[in-house]
């Protein structure tokens, strides 16, 4: 057995252990998992792999394969969710969110103008372009990242699941943070206002299988995986 061969064992083997307790959903997310397997490996393409309740494209009802683009939003209604990918990335975005994929300056912006997204992204030189995630409150610059965002207009919830990332309050840049984490270890709030902006917080609303899945989605996995961590 070479190695490819011994590396798709484990994925399945993770993945099944993953859905069979439940970890994965009962859902749309599961199916996903489901049809991967039956495949013998997971989907890799891009667009939608995954859509449950209403989500649009701009004016356009999302479908399965449907590809985003740069200056596409984004958007899930009550009780929606979706995931997709786009080139090396890939995102579970929750219910009641609307992110907008702009090209800024020669870079990649990414605006999550509310709501809230779990996401992993490839390093930098699996990309074409430079991207940074924006709020209404922050400016974050990533770099091989995982990294889980609850956006409202006077608060952003970060938590850089592992990775590198610069973090910026809008209305002081003065006040930043270069973060880097293996597990979860410095989730923080981003205020709008106040000589503290940028403040300690918990995790919260987001699990290590979900990152497992997205990661699998484009054909990696997390750095935590395997290791002797607290699950979450």
């Amino acid at each position: 057995m070479n190695e490819q061969e011994r590396q798709r064992l484990a994925r399945r083997e993770t993945l099944l252990r993953l859905a069979a307790a439940g970890a994965l959903g009962a859902g749309g997310i599961l199916g996903l998992v489901r049809d991967a397997l039956a495949a013998g490996n997971l989907p890799a393409t891009p667009g939608f792999r995954h859509i449950k309740g209403p989500v649009g494209v701009d004016d356009t009802r999302a479908s399965i394969g449907l590809n985003i683009k740069p200056g596409q939003t984004v958007m899930t209604g009550e009780g929606a969710e979706a995931v997709y990918i786009i080139g090396p990335d890939a995102f579970l975005q929750r219910e009641k969110t609307k992110i907008a994929f702009e090209e800024s300056g020669g870079a990649q912006v990414m605006r999550i103008i509310t709501g809230r997204v779990l996401s992993v992204f490839g390093r930098n030189k699996e990309r074409a372009r430079n991207l940074s995630l924006v709020t209404a409150t922050a400016t974050i610059g990533i770099r091989g990242t995982g990294c889980y965002i609850e956006a409202e207009e006077a608060r952003t919830y970060f938590c850089l699941c592992y990775g590198e990332a610069e973090v910026t309050a809008k209305a002081d840049p003065r006040q930043k943070e270069s973060i880097k984490t293996l597990h979860h270890e410095h989730p923080i709030t981003i205020g709008a206002a106040g000589d503290r902006m940028l403040a300690p917080a918990k995790v919260i609303n987001h699990t290590d299988a979900e990152l497992i899945m997205l990661e699998n989605a484009v054909g990696r996995w997390p750095p935590f995986y395997g290791q002797d961590y607290k699950k979450y």
